[in-house]
């Protein structure tokens, strides 16, 4: 019988090795079938379930816990529902998610805490009188982080850090309070993320990227060669960090139009695609496709003609394409050309 890295994967979710036991044994693999030297696997680690298993065990989950809800509903006051959904979230967590190991029934429980737990919150603070306040939506942020963080210290569920990530948009958001919902979603929405307009939200949403991208670079570092759940809560952060730092920087650069807008945002979306490259990191180069979408329109529509939007769609599947299809070795190639720096050494491996 031979072992194969799922294998290793599910004795590392079961305790049986640790994450750098796993790194060990992937890495002496790697060498003994020369698979490094040929490049790794191109794909991200990414999971939602593991079969069909598991969406029939996460829909009775939900009609269960739907049910409870409603009979707690019918019985008890708010408190009851909130605490109770998480409490219940909380001991379904110790048999799906820490003794059979399900992947999408572990997500339907976390997330049914994280509504349990936010929902306690808001209930708490609106009796207070601090319902509304900046105040509030930062103490919920704080709050529901921590509880995140507690949950993930028991479970060990990596979509726990993208729920953690989501309580701290709210921090971000209470310190921007005087940016209403309408600015957020109708009105502005071009400039609400353009530092050179002075934005609060703009700032705190470029602090709140970088350090989500600190947090997910801390578990990537952790688990180069992907095998772990650290590599896997790093994913989720990850989806935070790209859009809320891609979008504000490029969204500056964009704003200042003319030539120089277009200069900058080429140039930004250079250094993006060079950053994606060198983490092993696709979600960053996703964020600013829609940026370079604009570029390469702004340039046809200049070119003149009537087939823009195809066209437009032709060049940006072409470039969406090929970096797909030969993203390991351009990665192989740019980090070979890149001089020893802080870390490199312990980002995924590129060669042999």
């Amino acid at each position: 019988m031979q072992l194969n890295e799922d294998d290793i994967r599910a004795a590392t979710a079961a305790g049986i090795i640790d994450e750098a036991q796993a790194a060990g044994l992937t890495t002496l693999a790697h060498k003994r079938t020369g698979r490094l030297a040929r490049g790794l696997p191109e794909d991200e680690p990414f999971e939602l379930f593991k079969g069909f298993a598991e969406i029939f065990v996460s829909l009775g989950l939900i009609l269960l816990i739907g049910s409870a809800m409603a009979f707690a509903a019918a019985i008890g006051g708010v408190f009851a529902i909130t605490l109770g959904l998480a409490a219940l979230c909380w001991f379904a967590g110790l048999y799906f998610t820490q003794k059979r190991r399900m992947t999408l029934p572990s997500i339907v429980l976390v997330s049914g805490y994280s509504i349990g737990i936010g929902s306690f919150l808001a209930w708490l603070f609106d009796a207070i009188g601090f319902d509304g306040s900046g105040f509030a939506i930062v103490m919920i942020g704080i709050l529901g982080v921590l509880a995140m963080l507690l949950h993930f210290r028991k479970f060990h569920v990596p979509f726990s850090m993208f729920l953690a990530g989501l309580y701290g948009l709210l921090v971000v958001f209470g310190f921007t309070a005087e940016v209403s919902l309408d600015d957020m979603f109708v009105s502005d929405f071009d400039t609400l993320f353009d530092l050179r307009q002075g934005s609060s939200f703009a700032i705190a949403t470029l602090i709140f990227g970088i350090f989500a991208f600190i947090a997910g670079l801390w578990f990537d570092l952790r688990d180069p060669h992907r095998v772990g759940r650290m590599a896997r809560s790093a994913f989720w952060l990850h989806m935070l960090a790209a859009p809320a730092m891609v979008n504000t920087v490029m969204m500056t650069a964009y704003n200042v139009q003319g030539p120089m807008g277009m200069v900058l945002t080429i140039f930004g979306l250079t250094l993006i695609t060079i950053f994606a490259l060198i983490i092993d990191r696709r979600s960053f180069l996703t964020a600013g496709l829609g940026y370079l979408a604009a570029v390469i329109f702004s340039l046809l529509e200049q070119g003149g003609g009537n087939l823009s939007i195809p066209t437009l769609m032709l060049v940006l599947g072409a470039i969406v394409t090929y970096l797909g299809t030969f993203w390991t070795n351009l990665r192989v190639r740019l980090m070979q050309a890149l001089p020893v720096f802080p870390g490199k050494t312990r980002l995924p491996p590129y060669s042999e």
